[in-house]
């Protein structure tokens, strides 16, 4: 909870409590505190915004005003008995607020947690038009693919800049995002009040370039800041790292001119027959696929020594690595099985079956680290795993985090302490998961795409004895 949405109730428990504490009638001044409260509502509305988890605070203030009005004006002893209906009313107030505050501290604002490399991190979000290639699930059978990425980079921010939203168009996205979860449309309405460390167009940091690339992809029915908390410490360790948002698969892409592409479930179509939707599913992630190559070959246009192009010069495409997390997981290791221009490729519960018959019987010739959560095995996908994996020919480490289930590696556990009971992630702290996740995975694109040497990837650490080595 933020730093208001705290204070105001500690203000009305001291008020509640002081008369069954000193056995006194409340003083002026314990009887200012209900509009001391008030007050810093009305500031908590200006700066921090309405959410509507705070309402049963805001009428429990507005009751608590009133009462101490009248407990100021209304003449009496200055005593007070703790055996009394009054001392009850008292104490069921305490459990209505408890209950009030409740709803805020299980649903808080989420809060992204700070990147800790030496570089402070900007963002810019493009749209990109492939002409060479047709739109699969629109209506229009001549329409262009066309796909949103977001670019976490080094960056340069002038003084007094602020950070950009955690996610753009949350009026949109985060209703979709609860109807993904099973949840009421209006649940995470407050993710518009989420913000990150980055900010938005700052200028690139020259001191350090060029950097290396990494191009990010979400998984089946995500977003393509579904995982800020890693490409935020991956930029900030100098990374431009790209995250796509592939249209169709994304839960809902929201395009500059207003034009709103939600996921299509056709695309991987419950109740075909396994060879249709195999065949479907792969056909998705060529075009996921596709989309990473040509976002790479925008990059390369980009990569200029024009000075007024944003990221001239700034793009080390002699080392890209490519990560991704479940079908975004399958896309990398489709894309890298056929693109040499990837150096390195890290997934994270790579969903199997859309990976082409051609990838899982050759391979593929770069280093990766494929991440799993310890409660996201299955047997298929298993099965398809080792069948490619008995065909990587370069340093790879296969990785399970003990305590973890699927969502672990986005940033959706931050939505709730309840996070575990929702589904949303394992038993394991959710902070130290992120820490696994952030040093394996700086410290693998470090050594194969920086060279820079690590004994992370040799074998068990002391460190983190939750990750267990597989292979």
């Amino acid at each position: 909870m933020r730093f208001f949405e705290v204070l105001i109730p500690v203000l009305l428990v001291v008020w509640l409590l002081w008369p069954l504490i000193t056995a006194k009638k409340r003083p002026l001044y314990i009887n200012l505190l209900p509009s001391a409260a008030l007050i810093l509502t009305i500031l908590h509305l200006v700066v921090d915004k309405y959410r509507w988890q705070m309402v049963p605070v805001y009428l429990f203030v507005l009751v608590a005003f009133v009462l101490s009005i009248i407990d100021l004006i209304r003449p009496g002893g200055e005593t007070f008995k703790r055996r009394s209906w009054a001392s009850l009313g008292i104490m069921l107030s305490l459990l209505v607020l408890v209950l009030a505050v409740a709803l805020p501290a299980l649903l808080p604002v989420p809060k992204v947690p700070e990147p800790s490399g030496p570089y402070q991190v900007g963002t810019v979000t493009l749209v990109l038009e492939d002409s060479s290639r047709k739109e699969l699930y629109s209506q229009d059978p001549d329409e262009a693919r066309q796909f949103m990425i977001q670019v976490w980079y080094p960056a340069a921010p002038p003084v007094g800049a602020l950070p950009a939203p955690w996610m753009e168009d949350a009026r949109i996205v985060a209703p979709a995002i609860a109807g993904w979860l099973g949840l009421p449309g209006f649940f995470l309405d407050h993710l518009e009040l989420a913000h990150t460390s980055s900010y938005a167009g700052a200028p690139v940091e020259r001191n350090g370039a060029p950097y290396p690339v990494l191009i990010f992809s979400h998984g089946w029915g995500g977003f393509r800041a579904q995982n800020t908390y890693q490409v935020q410490e991956l930029a900030s360790h100098g990374y431009v790292v790209v995250g796509m948002e592939h249209p169709y698969g994304a839960v809902a892409t929201v395009f500059p001119d207003g034009r709103v592409v939600y996921n299509n479930p056709g695309a991987l179509p419950d109740g075909a027959t396994e060879v249709e939707y195999d065949r479907a599913a792969r056909q998705l992630v060529d075009q996921w696929a596709g989309d990473m190559a040509f976002a790479l070959d925008f990059l390369e246009q980009e990569n200029t020594d024009d000075p007024e192009v944003f990221f001239a010069g700034a793009l080390d495409l002699e080392n890209v690595g490519v990560l991704g997390h479940s079908t975004g997981g399958g896309a990398t290791i489709q894309f890298c099985g056929t693109d040499e221009r990837c150096k390195a490729g890290l997934t994270m519960d790579a969903y199997m079956t859309p990976v082409s018959e051609g990838v899982l019987d050759n391979g593929a010739a770069q280093p990766f680290l494929f991440l799993f959560s310890e409660q996201w095995s299955k047997d298929t996908n298993d099965r398809l795993f080792e069948r490619f994996y008995s065909h990587v020919t370069q340093p790879s480490r296969v990785l399970t985090i003990l305590g973890t289930a699927h969502f672990d590696f986005s940033d959706l556990p931050m939505l709730s302490p309840l996070a575990p009971q929702l589904g949303l992630k394992g038993p394991l702290n959710g902070a130290r998961v992120l820490s696994i996740i952030n040093d394996y995975s700086l410290a693998f694109f470090d050594q194969y795409l920086k060279d820079i040497s690590t004994t992370l990837l040799e074998s068990s650490s002391p460190l983190y004895p939750e990750v267990q080595y597989d292979h």
